[in-house]
């Protein structure tokens, strides 16, 4: 028995041991040489601690600013509209606008096109048959949403009868509601000026007869 008790010990003392081992192979890394903290202190003045220097620097640019725009206008662009309004560049295009023929019908044909190529999809064309063998359609409904129109042109670049066409020079005026902004055909008719264009086989023919047989005024006959 004392020979056992004796052995524990020594059992005790190897497992302490192999602990201590993986203790020191396993614990924390020593600091790297040539390695150094610099500690940093913040600013402990109370002036930059409460900001008050640079809430008053900045209040006085903003009413420097305010006074100057007031009795100067040194940097101001409001444009006192309606009184005064902002010149448009030349290639602004305006509303669109309906054209119509000699007889006052309007002149599109509810081909289609300018809806399908309208990026922005804007448009809205239900057609409706005429009952003419000249035109077989014509539009039951055309409408422009104004307000989604993004004042491409392709539509008017699209028509082959030169029935819409965005050359009125006039802005869309504020509305109170979406609805407002969405433009019938009377109300497209309203923008509209008599067209020079031709259209139809008839002004074709009428055309070629009058330039001696070449459909081009006779520039371009070869």
């Amino acid at each position: 028995m004392g020979s056992h008790g004796h052995a524990q010990p020594d059992h005790d003392h190897g497992g302490h041991g192999h602990g201590g081992h993986g203790h020191g192979g396993h614990g924390q890394e020593a600091p790297k040489k040539g390695v150094t903290v610099r500690v940093v202190a913040r600013p402990q003045s109370l002036a930059q601690q409460s900001f008050l220097p640079a809430v008053i620097e900045g209040l006085g640019i903003t009413m420097r600013h305010f006074f100057r725009n007031t009795f100067r206008r040194e940097y101001t662009v409001t444009v006192q509209y309606p009184e005064q309004k902002a010149p448009y560049p030349e290639r602004f295009r305006g509303l669109h606008r309906l054209m119509t023929r000699e007889d006052g019908s309007v002149r599109c044909v509810a081909c289609m096109l300018c809806p399908t190529v309208c990026p922005a999809h804007c448009i809205t064309i239900v057609p409706e048959e005429t009952g003419d063998n000249s035109t077989e359609k014509r539009p039951r409904l055309f409408e422009i949403d104004e307000l989604r129109c993004v004042v491409c042109g392709l539509c008017a670049e699209a028509c082959p009868c030169d029935a819409i066409r965005m050359d009125t020079g006039v802005h869309m005026p504020p509305v109170y509601e979406r609805g407002d902004a969405v433009l019938g055909k009377e109300d497209l008719l309203r923008q509209t000026a008599r067209s020079s264009a031709h259209q139809g086989h008839a002004a074709v023919r009428d055309r070629v007869v009058a330039t001696g047989g070449k459909p081009d005024g006779g520039h371009g006959g070869h």
